[in-house]
This record gives C-alpha cells, sequence and structure tokens, in this order.
C-alpha cells in the first residue's frame, strides 16, 4: 500500500468543470495529479492555479480516443512519476439533438470518445494496477447509465455501454485488488449543462434560465448538483473505506433516478 501523497491519479477531461473539480479535490488530499485533455493552453491554466496550492501535477495533452496518444501518455507519466494507481474516465461529450437530425459523425465521436476513450485508458493503465495488486479505476457515468432520456440518443447508449465496461471489468480484477466503479450524476452545474440549456433554449424559444429550471425540476430535490458533490464520491471510492464496493453505479443525481 502507497500513502494518499504517494499515488498517481489521472484525470481525463480535465478542462472541464466536472474534470478540474475532480483534479482539484484529489490534489488537496495530497494526491499526485495527471491532469489530461484535448488543449494543452487549458491544462496549463489549471496546472497553474494547482500549483499555487502546492499540489503536485503533470499537464499532458492526449486524446483519448486516439490509442496512440493514450500509450504515449503513460510513457510520459511512467518515466516522470512512476505507474498510475487511479484513474478517473472523466473525458466526455455530451450534445443534446433529436435521433432524426442526428448526424452520423455525432454517434461515432460521442461513442468514441465517451465509451472507447475509457476503454482505452483502462487498456493502458490497468496492467500496471495488476501487477501492483492495487487500483482504482472511477468512471463518471450519468443518469442515463441507467435510465433513456430523451435528445440525448448518443450520450445515452454511451453511458449505458460504459457501465457494462465497469461492471464487467470489476468481475475480471475482483480477486487483484482493483475496484471498478461509475458514479452517475444528474444535471451537474458546470459548462456541459448550461451549454446544452443555451442549445435548448435557442431550440424551444425559452430562456436558458427556464431550461435550467427544467433540468433541476427533473430531480426531487429541484436542484442542480455541485460538482464537489461528484468529487466527495469520488475520493471515498478511491480510498480504502470502501475497498470492497466494486462493479457499482451511484447515483448522484438529487434523487432523480432511485433504482
Amino acid at each position: 500500500m502507497t500513502a494518499a501523497g504517494e499515488k498517481i491519479v489521472l484525470v481525463t477531461g480535465a478542462s472541464g468543470g466536472l474534470g478540474g473539480a475532480l483534479a482539484r479535490g484529489f490534489a488537496k488530499r495530497g494526491y499526485r495529479v495527471v491532469i489530461t485533455a484535448r488543449r494543452q493552453e487549458k491544462l496549463q491554466e489549471l496546472a497553474g492555479a494547482m500549483a499555487q496550492g502546492g499540489a503536485q501535477s503533470l499537464a499532458i495533452a492526449c486524446d483519448v480516443t486516439e490509442r496512440e496518444q493514450v500509450r504515449n501518455l503513460g510513457a510520459a507519466i511512467a518515466k516522470r512519476w512512476g505507474a498510475v494507481q487511479i484513474v478517473i474516465n472523466n473525458a466526455g461529450i455530451a450534445r443534446a439533438v433529436s435521433f432524426s437530425d442526428m448526424a452520423d459523425k455525432l454517434w461515432d465521436e460521442t461513442l468514441e470518445t465517451n465509451l472507447t476513450g475509457a476503454y482505452n485508458c483502462c487498456k493502458v493503465f490497468l496492467p500496471g494496477m495488476i501487477q501492483s495488486n492495487w487500483g482504482r479505476i472511477i468512471n463518471i457515468a450519468s443518469t442515463t447509465a441507467k435510465v433513456g432520456y430523451s435528445h440525448v440518443t448518443a450520450y445515452t447508449a454511451s453511458k449505458h455501454g460504459l457501465l457494462g465496461l465497469t461492471r464487467s471489468l470489476a468481475l475480471e480484477t475482483a480477486r487483484q485488488g482493483i475496484t471498478v466503479n461509475a458514479i452517475c450524476p444528474g444535471y451537474v452545474d458546470d459548462e456541459r449543462t448550461h451549454e446544452n440549456a443555451r442549445v435548448m433554449a435557442e431550440r424551444t424559444g425559452k430562456n436558458v434560465s427556464e431550461i435550467l429550471k427544467l433540468f433541476a425540476a427533473s430531480a426531487p430535490q429541484n436542484r442542480l448538483i455541485d460538482p464537489d458533490e461528484v468529487v466527495s464520491l469520488a475520493l471515498l471510492m478511491a480510498s480504502e473505506k470502501l475497498s470492497g464496493m466494486t462493479g457499482q453505479a451511484i447515483s448522484v443525481d438529487g434523487g432523480a433516478v432511485m433504482v
């Protein structure tokens, strides 16, 4: 076993609001954090802000849909710090459009990013976890991993697939000191939710505030989810306190999906 300060955490999709919150949350707990996304400039901004708080971080651009780039990412981390013990598959895209209007390209991009991207990262970083007989894979799914939603067919399909990957991989690694779990947030109060609200507002003639209120009303608590609520659960999943939990999909959704 290694102390939190010695463990290496990889957060994909770190240039977004939730990814940044995850990176900062783990850094505050003393983990060494590798942040990755497609845009290096956004990563450098986050790394700079984290450094002011004394965080140890590496900012390495990577497109998780490209397997060779993920392999290179793994090699770069290993050269600088060593093997990654905790992978948080957070990279994802979510664009609202009806199935009839959805371009084939959007379907492909969504599946490649949300599902194949997670597969690529698991494929590269799982062997190191198996070798050390300890590891954590935390997949950021969605309530759409459990139920269907209108106008997000590709996103829903990708998150259903991510949940299947979570469960199957958990079975295969259950006796190797590794846990694989998914967090299923509802509407998170971040830039992705606000962008989808803007798109829906344009199409419906409503304003963004009205759409956000509709999103919030989909949960019994009638609110959006703060990114830090997801971070709190991820930290718990990464700890020894939940070493007996694997193959689970935990909703953080204000009660929207009670299954």
